[in-house]
């Protein structure tokens, strides 16, 4: 049987669980698995980490620290913008969640959390940033 190492295709479930039970994030709700390669960045190190050495048919949970699965929150990712950049965008309000350009091009997700006045605060750290998750895997295949 062919165990996960870096370079590996692997097909999985996996459902992400928050600490009260809730469920963050499931291949599950998505009606299939997801597929990717150990080292392609798909996941964080630690989750490949976590990974690496399990074979085909394994399930695992692990518990993963808040460092260890989406990091800390970092002040640096909070930034206050002009509400004006946002005019002819969706509605402005606490809780949405807005594509931003990066400088590399890449999208990145930032989510409003104030507003006030002209001054829109958007926290652009993973929503899962400062929790502690349970990673329940269950490997379908490796290649």
């Amino acid at each position: 049987m062919t165990t996960i190492k870096q370079d590996s295709a692997v097909t999985l479930h996996f459902t992400i669980k928050l600490k009260d039970g809730s469920v963050a994030d499931s291949t599950h709700n998505m009606g299939k698995p997801a597929r990717l390669v150990i080292g392609d960045g798909s996941l964080s190190d630690n989750f490949e980490q976590c990974l690496i050495g399990m074979s085909e048919s394994d399930q695992q949970a692990i518990e993963l620290k808040a460092e260890d699965a989406f990091g800390l929150p970092n002040p640096d990712n909070i930034h206050h913008m002009d509400r004006a950049k946002f005019v002819g965008d969706s509605e402005v309000e606490v809780g949405t969640i807005i594509a931003f350009s990066g400088p590399d091009g890449m999208e990145i997700p930032g989510i409003i959390t104030d507003i006030a006045g002209d001054s829109v605060t958007v926290d652009f750290n993973h929503p899962l940033a400062g929790q502690d998750v349970t990673f329940e895997v269950e490997i379908l295949t490796v290649e």
